[in-house]
């Protein structure tokens, strides 16, 4: 092998070592646990010593919602690893505090206030009350206006759910999901057949992933004949409610370059954080996960034709759909074709979710874009097994969270390069 390109920039990062737990249902751990786990695993797989890490990002929700830790769970979490000396920063983002998490330790490394940083993600949802973990998506979107948010899905869509469902045994973001693939559908002619095939592929993706909440094969037939959660989702389309907890240590490349190990590390090319806007459902060109994309592709002078792989945030199969349009793989609308022609398994064109995405792997909210941080390094490293995408070089990540009006409150897109 030969020596890795050294770093041209100062200001450069790279990500040095990355960490998750499997994910899943654990009901005899705790979130600080969980974080902790990975935390360890990151720091060791980066070879980083926890006295070089100059600040700490730690992402999380259920800790407040379900523990009544509603401060500090970062400081109650990572103490006992003696991460004392460091600034601790707690982000709450919806699904997308581990992007958000990232975001920030980039940026902070960027601007020069440390050579390293650590962003964390964790959440434990399963619990002995199942109502109350769902219940904690409750709180991702306006809570103020909760019924006229629903009441302007349901104009775009029809009705939410039917007549006699009081959407028990479920989170309310799969009737959101559910009313915006029919939007969808209504709009492009996107096809039940279309989400059924996604889900199977992510299915299919993460028999091959030991970390994944699911590791079952499914036919898009099999799919299909699930039991129903919201028209036209059936359960397998749906993520799970998850545990688990995901770690990535960044540094400057300057201080990188020199270290053990090094031929390990993946480039941070571009970090995008994005708010929502007010655009009307006329305006799909406008949609947040697509704003996002257009700019990190602008940060790192790349565009959708350069990407290798790429995980995104599938909460159900239509999100798959819906952002592998706004990351600009295909036309808006086409998404559906796209994604049944095969382009986006491996062996495909350009796989998406190698790991599952949240559908299979699962979605422990708060960890979700860390662990697609912990996929893509292993694709940019060619350590990722049977998940392997031949030759990747440059991967993204789409991690989204909550709903203000008909799309999400915010939107992350990381994109990564390899070194080597």
């Amino acid at each position: 092998m030969s020596a890795p390109a050294r770093p041209t920039a100062a200001d450069d990062v790279v990500i040095l070592g990355v960490g998750s737990t499997p994910f899943g249902r654990h009901p005899d751990r705790t979130a600080s646990g969980l974080a902790r786990q990975a935390v360890t695993e990151a720091l060791a797989d980066g070879q980083v010593s926890r006295d070089e890490i100059g600040a700490v990002f730690y992402a999380n929700v259920s800790q407040k919602a379900l523990d009544g830790q509603h401060m500090i769970p970062g400081q109650v979490s990572l103490r006992p690893l003696g991460l004392t000396h460091a600034p601790l920063v707690n982000v709450e983002n919806a699904c997308a505090g581990g992007a958000t998490a990232l975001w920030l330790a980039v940026s902070h490394v960027r601007a020069g206030l440390s050579d390293a940083a650590l962003a964390v993600g964790v959440d434990k949802l399963v619990c002995a009350d199942p109502a109350r973990g769902l219940a904690v998506f409750d709180g991702a979107m306006d809570v103020q206006h909760r019924e006229e948010t629903l009441a302007g899905l349901r104009n775009l869509s029809g009705a939410m759910a039917a007549d006699d469902d009081d959407g028990a045994g479920r989170s309310v973001f799969m009737d959101i999901y559910a009313s915006l693939a029919r939007a969808h559908m209504r709009k492009f002619a996107t096809t039940r057949e279309q989400l059924a095939f996604v889900a199977a592929k992510n299915h299919a993706h993460s028999v091959h992933n030991p970390r994944a909440h699911y590791r079952k094969s499914l036919t898009p037939e099999e799919i299909l004949a699930a039991r129903e959660v919201a028209w036209p989702l059936t359960v397998p389309m749906c993520s799970p409610v998850s545990d688990g907890a995901a770690a990535v240590v960044v540094m400057r490349a300057g201080a990188a370059g020199t270290r053990a190990g090094y031929d390990r590390a993946v480039r941070v090319l571009a970090t995008a954080l994005v708010s929502g806007s007010d655009r009307t459902a006329e305006q799909p060109e406008e949609h947040i996960g697509r704003r996002a994309a257009l700019a990190a592709y602008e940060q790192a002078g790349i565009t959708p034709a350069d990407i290798d792989v790429a995980e995104v945030h599938d909460a159900t199969a239509f999100g798959e759909i819906q952002q592998v349009e706004n990351l600009g793989f295909c036309a808006i609308g086409d998404g559906g074709p796209w994604s049944l022609s095969g382009a986006g398994a491996l062996g495909g064109a350009l796989p998406v979710n190698p790991s599952g995405g949240l559908v299979s792997r699962g979605h422990p909210v708060s960890a979700t874009g860390l662990a697609q941080m912990y996929e893509l390094v292993g694709q940019l490293r060619g350590e990722a097994g049977a998940r392997q995408v031949a030759g990747a070089r440059v991967a993204v990540a789409e991690n989204g969270g909550g709903l203000y009006g008909i799309e999400e409150a915010v939107a992350a897109v990381t994109i990564l390069g390899a070194i080597r």
